[in-house]
């Protein structure tokens, strides 16, 4: 299927994410530093990723040479150093038309309507606010500004102060930051090299250091601090948004003065807490690995969620993306209602590779909406399909946006346990979505597209099967081997980059020479390990460690496979630079990069240079991974002040209480709160800040009530992402808008109507944890330890696993279609208004009876009245009534159908 289709009535993909993300679009030499920061970072994490904490390389003859040993707390103040210099020179400080900006705009206005132009009042506001807008307004987001500059190089300067001075930060632990050596020590001690210079000024540079003020006594530890943590907030207000900023920054005033709250007042004195000093909450805030700025979230993003973002920017450079896309139209184009079909299982491949709803939704749907709309779907309804499915990405498995990770480092829990057990609430999600789009089209008479508009199916995998190697070999490496994250993502990324080197390779005039190459490359290998102990290079150069038995030397080989793999790629790609890649497809931003290198330098030419091409899609993705990564990492890093705060202030348990003394005990009342928290916080918020926040607030708040902890954290998590499509922000759904040229609000409420199911589903899987693969264990067991993903074992005990998963199963699943009738209104014919409320009912009874139950409980309590026990007969029971009601109705909704055909 060609690409022309997707771009005739649709905006650019990256023109949509720029206005609503207002990132800069640079050019010139800021574009190289931007890129050379952005690939640094990367290499950064991938040597994290391959080699751990100690920074070492092995080197011909030399052998291996250590370059540093990283604590924990130096790498996530280098994580987060990268992603604050890159947004401050990504992200402007202002564009001139914010309520500041305006204000000043009108109060020179003023002047000069008053006093007139050449006043020297007039002329004062003018000059000072030419100057401020020098320094600071880029108001076509095409230039960075000179405060810019000066934030990433204090934000750098923090990086070297961990890096440097580390052993003094350990000491701060204990004496505390005021204890720490003033700003003019540290910075001589980083001039020593020439010191005699500023020994020989020193009559000049001691008067002047007076003019620091309290600053020349001041710890240097704790100022850093404490421009660290507003450089933190500023980033952002800039990445993400203002309302985020504020929340953090409410936290930390309360820190400080929440002592100040009164003791004696009812409610308010749950909240209030001791005293504590700015140094305290700096020092907690900006040195410490457990909460803070570099706490946990951070150390997660660290171990986690970079290398995945990688993971996705090497696999969408490799053009999978356009590939999934595809691959999704011809399979599903030619049905009823194909191009939205093929929309939500895109979103679901693209969740794979993107863990955001907004840059999801605008990638597939520049190429969705607009075949939706052109089939018959009406703009709205096809900008909510796309964004409902794509805020669906971040629960679908093996990804799940970065708040997975969280998960995994918050409850302890195995990845491979995480994503066994969200995935049938998310298949469900998505089979319910479909559902929609299909009476949606039969209410419509919508049919699919022509054969002609689309891929052959088997042609298409012939020619691009090796997308799906990835994907596998991720699957294998966290369930089969049970490997790390992060050493999973690295081998698959490894393997990314030698399937594009010899896809790169390879074509009809360079099979041969292909072949040969990785032939002797690996037996050259084999022989080098099985005589000398080695690799190639290593035996050649005399660092061989001596003869091994032929099964090490062959499993050393294997383990080495994908290297050779990029090795015979390039050496072909040597050889042959010019020879046509019959399966080659890059993202057409590798195309249109090397492109535009290759003109900079003067040799056109470059660009269709195999090898050159190779090289610019490494880097490439290196560097959009790091753009994609730097909100992400900001998200983290400013939520995890808030975990900080509630930790040394001691907040935490007293709100668990507050809040259950609010919810009377009731498990409805507390999941309904928990959801609306949800939404509430999430809207505008990445998923990832809403999940590390409730996280801490809201889950001890479940746990009580025999909520799984791994159900709780999914609850969440859920409901975060149901805020990108709910009005009025809906951010994912405001994006499907601008690509669908739709009303941004109609189109948000018809998301938020398409994604209902993934509101119920949650409160299914809470109180039904069967329908995410949970056991109960047997004994009184911590939070963490109650419940267990089911195995083998259980689900051929018949006695359990019928009523307790497969009936339960069987019961979403026919619920999402008896709520797709109820908000579609359509099945087999239109459904009037008293059916849909009976599919409703039937939708509720079949998917959470148990809630069901505990509502007329917790009704009858507040009356005095004792309620009944909610068990497995009564469950079944219960659902076995929503079965009946809903097959009647689909019975009834036929025979209409059947009746109205004659007359059609």
């Amino acid at each position: 299927m060609s690409n022309d289709h997707s771009t005739t009535d649709a905006p650019d993909a990256d023109s949509v994410l720029q206005e609503i993300e207002r990132k800069r679009d640079l050019s010139g030499r800021i574009v190289l530093a931007v890129a050379a920061i952005g690939i640094a970072f990367s290499v950064f994490q991938l040597w994290l990723a391959a080699r751990g904490s100690v920074l070492s390389v092995s080197l011909p003859i030399v052998g291996s040479v250590t370059l540093a040993k990283l604590q924990l707390l130096q790498i996530n103040a280098v994580h987060v150093a990268f992603a604050l210099v890159l947004t401050f020179l990504l992200y402007p400080a202002s564009t001139g038309d914010g309520p500041v900006a305006r204000r000043c705009k009108r109060l020179s206005e003023a002047a000069t309507a008053r006093l007139g132009s050449s006043h020297p009042v007039t002329r004062v506001i003018n000059a000072v606010g030419a100057g401020l807008a020098w320094a600071i307004v880029d108001d076509d987001l095409d230039a960075v500004a000179p405060i810019d500059i000066a934030f990433a190089a204090v934000s750098a300067l923090a990086a070297v102060y961990f890096i440097t001075d580390f052993a003094e930060i350990r000491e701060l632990r204990y004496l505390g930051l005021t204890a720490g050596r003033p700003l003019p020590t540290v910075w001589l001690g980083y001039l020593d090299v020439i010191r005699p210079v500023f020994d020989a000024l020193s009559p000049v540079l001691n008067p002047a250091g007076a003019l620091l003020g309290p600053l020349g006594h001041t710890s240097y530890a704790l100022v850093l601090g404490a421009v660290g943590v507003v450089l933190v907030l500023e980033a952002t207000r800039r990445a993400i948004s203002l309302w985020l900023m504020c929340i953090v920054a409410a936290f930390i005033a309360y820190a400080r003065f929440g002592y100040l709250i009164p003791q004696d007042v009812a409610y308010l004195q749950i909240i209030s807490i001791p005293p504590f000093a700015w140094p305290e909450i700096i020092q907690n805030l900006w040195y410490n690995t457990e909460n803070g700025v570099f706490g946990i979230p951070v150390t997660v993003s660290v171990q986690f969620i970079y290398v995945f973002i990688l993971f996705g920017a090497f696999l969408e450079m490799s053009g999978a993306g356009q590939w999934f896309i595809d691959l999704a139209y011809g399979a599903t184009g030619t049905r009823k209602g194909g191009p939205a079909k093929a929309s939500i299982l895109a979103s679901g491949f693209m969740g794979t590779i993107s863990g955001s709803s907004i840059a999801n939704t605008v990638t597939t749907g520049a190429f969705t909406i607009p075949l939706m709309k052109r089939s018959g779907y009406r703009p709205e309804f096809a900008g909510a399909v796309e964004a409902s499915a794509s805020s669906g990405g971040q629960i679908l498995p093996p990804v799940m946006g970065a708040a997975a990770f969280l998960i995994v480092q918050y409850t302890g829990t195995p990845f491979a346990d995480v994503i066994v057990a969200a995935t049938i609430p998310a298949l469900v999600f998505f089979f319910g979505v479909w559902v929609m789009v299909h009476f949606e089209a039969g209410k419509e008479d919508i049919g699919g597209l022509g054969t002609d508009d689309l891929v052959s199916l088997r042609s298409h995998l012939r020619t691009g099967w090796f997308y799906l190697v990835p994907i596998g070999l991720l699957l294998y490496y966290l369930i089969v081997e049970r490997l790390s994250v992060a050493r999973s993502a690295w081998f698959t990324i490894v393997a990314i980059g030698a399937l594009m080197a010899l896809v790169a390779a390879y074509g009809d005039e360079t099979r041969g020479l292909l072949g040969g190459v990785l032939t002797v490359v690996t037996g050259g290998t084999l022989l080098a390990e099985w005589l000398g102990g080695g690799s190639l290079v290593a035996v050649l150069t005399g660092g061989g460690a001596g003869a091994q038995p032929l099964g090490g030397a062959v499993a050393a080989t294997l383990g080495e496979l994908g290297w050779l793999a990029i090795a015979a790629g390039v050496i072909t790609m040597a050889l042959r630079p010019r020879a046509d890649a019959s399966l080659l497809g890059f993202d057409d931003a590798v195309d249109d990069t090397a492109g535009a290198v290759s003109a900079a330098v003067g040799r056109p030419s470059l660009a269709g240079n195999g090898l050159f091409r190779y090289g610019v899609f490494t880097l490439k993705s290196m560097e959009d991974g790091a753009r994609t990564a730097v909100p992400v990492v900001i998200a983290v890093a400013a939520a995890g002040i808030i975990p900080g705060v509630i930790s040394i202030s001691g907040l935490g348990p007293n709100l668990v209480s507050l809040i259950q003394a609010v919810a009377g005990g009731s498990l409805v009342v507390v999941l309904v709160i928990t959801a609306i928290s949800s939404i509430i916080l999430g809207m505008g918020m990445p998923t990832t800040v809403t999940y590390i926040i409730l996280s801490v607030l809201l889950v001890p708040v479940l746990l009580p009530f025999g909520v799984p902890e791994l159900a709780a954290h999914l609850y969440i998590l859920y409901f975060g992402v149901i805020a990108d499509i709910t009005p009025p922000v809906a951010v994912a759904a405001y994006a499907a808008a601008g690509v669908a040229k739709s009303d941004p609000f109609d189109t948000g409420v018809e998301a938020f109507s398409l994604s209902l199911n993934k509101a119920i589903v949650p409160f299914a899987f809470v109180v039904t944890p069967g329908v995410m693969l949970l056991r109960r264990n047997a004994g009184s067991l911590p939070p963490g330890d109650q419940y267990s993903v089911v195995g083998v074992a259980d689900l051929l005990d018949v006695g359990y696993s019928v009523p307790e998963v497969v009936l339960p199963i069987a019961g979403v699943v026919l619920g999402v279609v008896a709520l797709a009738a109820t908000v579609i209104g359509h099945v087999y014919t239109d459904v009037a208004r008293a059916e849909r409320v009976a599919y409703a009912g039937s939708a509720l009874f079949l998917m959470a009876p148990t809630l069901i139950v505990t509502t007329a409980n917790d009704v009858l309590g507040l009356l005095g009245v004792a309620g009944g026990q909610t068990g497995v007969v009564v469950d079944l029971g219960l659902r076995a009534i929503g079965l009946a009601v809903f097959a009647a109705l689909l019975v009834r909704n036929r025979r209409a159908s059947t009746a109205e055909e004659p007359a059609a």
